[in-house]
């Protein structure tokens, strides 16, 4: 009981670290979509010293140097975002499941040479669906639902400045096509499964 006791406050104080790094990661990416809205290409000081300190706070002792451009900066905050959003507690870590794979994003042209990362969902292990995968399957689904719930922030707020809201909303609208996507796709995944079990089940009995 002492160590169950001891360990429950170490794994808030760890739950609440990692929503407190999420939180500035996405203030870092506000910062870079308000300047790339407004046509700037270099990374100011401020914002590439900040980026740095996030990677320290995230424990990395050599971490690479702050991004010059804003192209390089939005990549790495959003890869320290990703890794983030994967460590969720609720959610299996992909690195705990040696050899499975997971979904790798891909860029996607969206408008006036802006590039969109588009999820995908992973593969089951050796063609085989299980538990861990499924949850993984789910957890990808919840990231896209994150990165549009990120994009359309950004869009509502475009279109309030009158700044570039065609190109915000565009951003958006490829970012809900992703999640929705996923969602049809895991459901899809879910009701296959579902049917097999059924199927599965009706030929037990009919045997018995």
């Amino acid at each position: 009981m002492a160590t169950a006791t001891i360990l429950a406050p170490l794994d808030e104080a760890t739950e609440l670290r990692r929503k407190s790094l999420l939180a500035e990661s996405d203030i870092l990416l506000d910062d870079v979509e308000t300047l790339r809205l407004h046509d700037k290409t270099e990374a100011p000081a401020p914002l590439r010293e900040a980026i740095h300190a996030l990677q320290l706070r995230l424990g990395r002792r050599n971490p690479p140097l702050p991004p010059a451009t804003l192209h390089a900066a939005h990549d790495l905050v959003f890869a320290v975002q990703q890794r983030l959003m994967a460590a969720n507690p609720n959610h299996p870590h992909p690195n705990r499941h040696a050899g499975r794979p997971s979904g790798q994003p891909v860029m996607t042209m969206v408008t006036d040479d802006r590039v969109w990362k588009v999820l995908t969902l992973p593969s089951p292990p050796n063609g085989a669906p299980d538990a861990e995968w499924l949850e993984l399957v789910d957890c990808t689904v919840e990231r896209a639902w994150d990165r549009w719930c990120y994009a359309q922030h950004h869009a509502v707020r475009a279109a309030r400045e009158r700044f570039k809201a065609h190109v915000a909303a565009a951003v958006a609208h490829a970012a809900w096509s992703n999640y929705w996507e996923l969602l049809v796709e895991a459901e899809r995944i879910s009701e296959r499964l579902r049917a097999r079990g059924q199927r599965a089940r009706n030929y037990g009995a009919h045997q018995t």
